[in-house]
C-alpha cells in the first residue's frame, strides 16, 4: 500500500487516516514531548497501556478517530476524534483534537481539521459538529474559528479535567456552513 492509499482524505500538506496499533510508539512519544503544549487542557495517551485503551474506545460505534499526518514524511502531526456520535435526526458529534509540539504553529492542524470536517459531513453523514473549549485555550479557539465554527454559548463546570470541573465555550459547525478560513469563505 502506498502512503497516499493509507489516507481517507488528503490536502496539500497533510492526510488523515485512522489510528492503528502500529502507531502506538510514535503517538505516545509525541504526546510525551508535547506535554508543555497540551497542559492544562489536553491529556492524550502517553503510555502504551493508555494508547491501547484509547484505540479500543475508538472502535466504539459512537466514536471516530483520525491521525493527521504530514504527507511528505508520514509523521503524525496531530489527531482529531469525533465522540458522542448520534445518528438519526440529530446526526451530531463532539470533536476533540491536539497538535503535537513538532508541528504546532505550521497550519497543519487547520488543514487536517478541514479534511476531517469534509469527511464527517460526507462519509459519516453528520450534520453538526461541536467543539467544547476552555475559554483560556486561545490556540484551540483560533483553530475552530479559522474553520468557520460559531460560538454558541458558555457552559460552566462542563467537563471534569485535571482534577476539577472546567468551564467551556461551545462552538459548532453544521454541514450547511462553509468550511474554511474567512478569506476562503468569501472567495
Amino acid at each position: 500500500m502506498t502512503s497516499s492509499e493509507r489516507y481517507l482524505a488528503q490536502g496539500p500538506r497533510v492526510g488523515i487516516r485512522h489510528f492503528t496499533a502500529a502507531d502506538r510508539e510514535e503517538f505516545t512519544a509525541a504526546a510525551r514531548e508535547s506535554t508543555g503544549l497540551h497542559r492544562p487542557w489536553l491529556f492524550p495517551p502517553a503510555t502504551d497501556d493508555a494508547y491501547d485503551g484509547y484505540l479500543h474506545r475508538l472502535q466504539e460505534p459512537s466514536r471516530e478517530g483520525f491521525l493527521i499526518c504530514e504527507r511528505a514524511t508520514g509523521r503524525i502531526t496531530g489527531y482529531l476524534t469525533i465522540n458522542n456520535i448520534v445518528h438519526g435526526a440529530f446526526r451530531c458529534g463532539a470533536i476533540g483534537y491536539g497538535a503535537f509540539a513538532h508541528a504546532a504553529g505550521r497550519g497543519l492542524m487547520s488543514e487536517g481539521l478541514r479534511l476531517v470536517l469534509e469527511y464527517a459531513f460526507t462519509e459519516l453523514g453528520l450534520h453538526r459538529l461541536e467543539a467544547n473549549i476552555q475559554p483560556t485555550n486561545e490556540q484551540s479557539i483560533a483553530l475552530v474559528r479559522r474553520a468557520g465554527f460559531r460560538l454558541e454559548g458558555f457552559s460552566p463546570d462542563f467537563l471534569f479535567l485535571d482534577g476539577a470541573w472546567r468551564d467551556h465555550e461551545r462552538w459548532a459547525l453544521t454541514s450547511e456552513m462553509t468550511v474554511g478560513t474567512p478569506d476562503e469563505r468569501t472567495e
